[in-house]
């Protein structure tokens, strides 16, 4: 980076007391309950990106740099005299309701509901808004940036492409107007005084940069024949670990699509998973819920944990008509990863979290006729 001033011009910086935001490790333990929350609500009080960051849950350890955090943010006005900069990993930002301005040190990246924006580990920015609030979550990740997956027998292109990201736009601040920068850092936050801003770099070269996508131009990938195919599908961005028990986090987009199988059961079937799965909807609904899962909402099946569709939608879909379908006015986003989820304890008294999901799967009808287990004859 070619700045105005050097970067080590600002104050000691002091511990300070953030309590809704939770680093790895955790204390509490994974829980294997299945889990689903409403919207998050505004607070009553303005507050900015980082007054309304709260900590849903989370694995790993910063120290180790492997694992991640989901958080959820609510926010009335933008950052003012306010930096931020996370020195324990990479924020990826997705967008539910309210435009966001993220001033960086690279640049500005204008974005909008239904797009994620990554701001490397590191980097500084700021949070303004472009509309009076706005929702949405947060995947800190802890381990190997993200990246685009190996894309295999699909070839060059699909998925999330190259060629739709997009990169800020030059600009620089000459402001002395002081500025607080407050640092993540070992699971910690810092503060520091600044006599200036910190976005005040005039030019920059390297690959360390923010950048943002716009999940509408995600190319959805399905089976034309039978079948529902596995989510690794909708992988747009993945931070590898192992390549046998799964990914450190795996960020998926479920965009509209065609729903186009024969003789199959459409929606996602009851299933367990190795890995652990924090769901969010950004518009619509997901295609395995009929009701109680709203835009802003959010849901957890931890590894191993069975989860599927609720009785409402396995009944529509046995008798479903077959015929080519589009699944529209959707937009689900999903996070991944080989370990285990724990939720903190404010996200699981928060008012938010729907004690009665587990009733959706109620009055699951039996249907097997068979009387006795066969023994299946040598041959």
């Amino acid at each position: 980076m070619f700045r105005i001033r050097p970067s080590v011009l600002h104050g000691r910086f002091e511990l300070s007391v953030w309590p809704n935001i939770i680093s790895a490790p955790f204390s509490c333990p994974p829980n294997p309950n299945q889990m689903r929350w409403d919207p998050f609500e505004f607070n009553k009080e303005e507050t900015d990106f980082l007054g309304g960051l709260r900590t849903i849950c989370g694995n790993g350890s910063v120290a180790l740099q492997m694992g991640l955090a989901i958080h959820s943010y609510t926010c009335s006005r933008s950052m003012e005299r306010r930096a931020f900069s996370n020195g324990d990993g990479e924020f990826l930002l997705i967008l539910q309701t309210g435009g966001l301005r993220l001033v960086t040190e690279l640049g500005i990246l204008d974005c909008a509901p239904g797009e994620f924006a990554v701001i490397p580990r590191g980097v500084k920015f700021r949070v303004d808004l472009l509309d009076a609030q706005a929702r949405g979550f947060v995947c800190e990740n802890y381990g190997l940036p993200f990246r685009l997956p190996e894309l295999g027998l699909i070839g060059s292109t699909g998925l999330a492409n190259s060629y739709d990201f997009r990169l800020p736009v030059a600009s620089f601040e000459d402001d002395e107007t002081p500025v607080e920068l407050i640092h993540k850092f070992g699971g910690n936050i810092w503060s520091a005084k600044l006599d200036h801003s910190p976005f005040d770099v005039v030019a920059w070269r390297g690959n360390h940069t923010p950048y943002k996508f716009d999940m509408s131009r995600f190319v959805a990938m399905g089976t034309a024949t039978v079948d529902h195919p596995d989510p690794s599908i909708y992988c747009a961005l993945s931070s590898p670990s192992d390549s046998v028990a799964g990914a450190n986090a795996d960020f998926m987009v479920l965009p509209a699509r065609w729903l186009v199988a024969e003789h199959s059961f459409r929606p996602p079937g009851f299933h367990r998973n190795s890995v652990a799965e924090f769901l969010g909807i950004i518009l619509g609904k997901h295609d395995s819920k009929d009701g109680g899962f709203s835009p802003g909402g959010a849901s957890l099946h931890n590894n191993w944990s069975p989860h599927g569709p609720d009785v409402t939608t396995y009944e529509k879909a046995r008798v479903a008509s077959l015929a080519p379908q589009k699944l529209d006015d959707t937009m689900v986003f999903m996070i991944e990863s080989r370990y285990p989820l724990q939720v903190t304890p404010a996200a699981f008294e928060a008012p938010e979290r729907q004690r009665d999901y587990q009733d959706c799967w109620k009055g699951f009808v039996k249907r097997f006729s068979g009387s006795s287990v066969g023994v299946p004859s040598a041959r």
